[in-house]
């Protein structure tokens, strides 16, 4: 009898124990599958076509059994984006299987985002054998090395044949996936699997029904080892790092940072910049103003020209003022990455740490005196940006309120009947106040809550939550390895995919041209999983991030509007109609209160014009 393994399965199928479908191909990619199953994945993405059949069938075969969920992608960039989101949202990587030719290009930019990113993706991509490459056959090209340093590990297979046992697909399998998880960083893996035909035969009923018993041994699917949180904590060995506790130095948190950055800020009594999608961002020492507080002339001279340490956790990427603060003569940086084989360092100066520490103990006073200005400074600079709800109407709703609060209430009635009017009328005009960006971005993040997932896509209206949302713990994404602007939707949709049971609502936000460029991942094959997400897109007729860059100011109006703000005018209400999406259309406060607020049972979109 097979040892088991850590996960409970046995392991593949001895050269003793041939599985016998009379094609090699399909006898490896299923070897190759069962193990990848054992090791922990759970999703496998599959983009059609004939050289990979045997993988995709395989495939089938495993969702049949129970044992993975499969997810059919038409698109591969958009199967390459799912499988990433998958990633993301389990710590586990999702197996994307495409066929030869230019389809695994297409999977590029999702591999770029898992690699800079340190997302675990593995990518099975079929291929020719070795003697009809290079020799101009169809749908052959060089697929070797296709994603280059992008891989933590990449193989090219001989094509298998009758002689190739099942153990080489399985080591195969088991090195990939270690690979994937992070040795030393999570990322991307490419096996390119030269196939031969037969390209495919049905799966010989002793191979599944050897597979069957092991996932009956485990009381089948739902008794499978959990696909949670195969990343690696860092580095086991390195000591962490002491951080001697003193005024000038303030916590940076970017993309990816997690609680650790609250906490340590917590710790040493220092001011907390974290970004949006940091998972940072909550707190007693949170600064959500850091931006005026580091870079405006007003505050800086008081705050950010006060610092002389940085500790950076994650990836900052929303503003300029963090980097250029960093590359400041006389800041000493400290950059906590546990995985990392590059880090973040635009001064060329950081020091690298593994982990970091500080001294225990209550705060002194001129500690509590550098971390409460921050604090107080950046409640101040939102208050006088904006009222609660971010808009005249609103500060015209406070004022006519006045007269209530300070009326003489008598038996429960309000005395001044004119105030009381007028209260009503003027919360009335509050409500149907036009939207601005930050009242979008503010009534998104009230909405959302610890159980619900919250996506970002690369557009203006990131850097505007990251701008104007007070603190919250919820988890927040944004594909920032490289913020490109393409897979905002896939990914969205491959996080939705592997939320545990129980989990509360996908929403994303993004921009009109974010969602474009993706605008294939709407469309959902029959018969796919189609996940309850709500898609909220600001629309502002073009790219009008691009306006608050020096060339806007430079350029020619006309030659800037079409190559920079490249304007559209889609209509989106069609575009869900024609992929099978609800879609709302929201212009005030209140309608877009009443959208965030509808139950939503299906993929949804919320449209919601912004002026330029």
């Amino acid at each position: 009898m097979p040892e088991r393994t850590e996960s409970g399965l046995q392991p593949a199928l001895s050269a003793a124990e041939p599985a016998g479908s009379g094609s090699p191909a399909t006898d490896f990619a299923w070897a190759l599958l069962t193990e990848l199953v054992r090791r922990g994945v759970r999703h496998l993405v599959v983009s059609p076509g004939s050289r990979s059949q045997a993988l995709a069938l395989a495939a089938a075969e495993l969702e049949r059994l129970g044992a993975v969920q499969l997810h059919v992608r038409i698109d591969e960039r958009s199967a390459g984006f799912t499988a990433l989101g998958i990633g993301v949202e389990s710590g586990v990587p999702a197996a994307v299987i495409t066929t030869s030719g230019s389809a695994p290009a297409h999977l590029h930019p999702a591999v770029l985002e898992a690699h800079h990113g340190r997302v675990p993706l593995l990518v099975l991509s079929a291929d020719r054998p070795h003697e009809l490459r290079g020799i101009r056959a169809n749908q052959t090209t060089l697929q070797d090395g296709l994603f280059g340093p992008a891989a933590r590990l990449a193989a090219d297979l001989d094509a298998p044949d009758e002689a190739t046992d099942a153990g080489t697909a399985a080591a195969l399998a088991a090195r990939a996936f270690e690979f994937a998880v992070g040795t030393p960083e999570p990322g991307p893996v490419h096996l390119n699997l030269a196939l031969r035909e037969p390209l495919s035969a049905p799966i010989p009923p002793a191979a599944l029904d050897r597979f069957r018993a092991e996932l009956d041994a485990e009381t089948a699917r739902a008794a499978l080892p959990a696909a949670a949180s195969a990343l690696p904590a860092g580095d086991p060995v390195a000591e962490p790092t002491h951080i001697e506790r003193r005024i000038g130095t303030v916590v940076v948190a970017g993309a990816g940072a997690g609680p650790e950055a609250e906490a340590f800020a917590r710790a040493g009594h220092w001011p907390l910049l974290a970004e949006v999608s940091s998972g940072s961002r909550f707190g007693p020492n949170l600064v959500v103003a850091a931006r005026e507080l580091l870079g405006s002339p007003e505050w800086a001279p008081e705050f950010g020209e006060q610092v002389d340490r940085v500790i950076v956790f994650g990836h900052p990427t929303l503003s300029r003022e963090v980097p250029a603060l960093i590359a400041r003569p006389g800041v000493e940086t400290v950059v906590v990455d546990p995985v990392g084989r590059e880090w973040f360092n635009p001064s060329r100066s950081a020091q690298r740490a593994f982990a970091v520490h500080t001294d225990d103990g209550a705060a002194s006073a001129e500690e509590r005196r550098w971390v409460g200005r921050w604090v107080h400074a950046s409640r101040s600079i939102r208050d006088a940006a904006e009222s609660p709800a971010g808009s005249a109407a609103t500060a015209d709703a406070d004022a006519a309120a006045a007269p209530l609060r300070s009326g003489v209430a008598l038996g429960g009635h309000v005395e001044n009947f004119a105030a009381q009017r007028e209260y009503v009328a003027t919360e009335f005009r509050a409500i149907r106040a036009p939207l601005t960006r930050s009242s979008l971005m503010q009534a998104v993040w009230a909405a959302s809550w610890p159980m619900d997932r919250l996506v970002f896509g690369a557009s203006r209206l990131i850097r505007e939550a990251d701008r104007v949302v007070p603190g919250k713990k919820i988890p927040v994404h944004a594909n920032r390895g490289l913020a490109g602007i393409d897979g905002t939707i896939a990914t969205a949709i491959g996080i939705a995919l592997a939320a545990p049971e129980g989990a509360g609502l996908v929403r994303v936000v993004l921009g009109d041209l974010a969602a474009l460029h993706d605008v294939s991942s709407l469309f959902l094959g029959v018969g796919e999983e189609r996940p309850r997400l709500q898609l909220i897109i600001g629309n502002d007729g073009g790219g009008t991030i691009f306006d608050s860059l020096e060339v806007a100011q430079r350029a020619p109006v006309d030659a800037f509007d079409r190559v920079q703000y490249t304007p559209q005018d889609t209509d989106f209400a069609a575009v869900a109609a024609s992929a099978g999406w609800a879609h709302t259309r929201v212009t005030t406060r209140g309608g877009l209160s009443e959208a965030l607020t509808a139950a939503v049972t299906g993929p949804t979109i919320i449209e919601v014009p912004l002026p330029r």
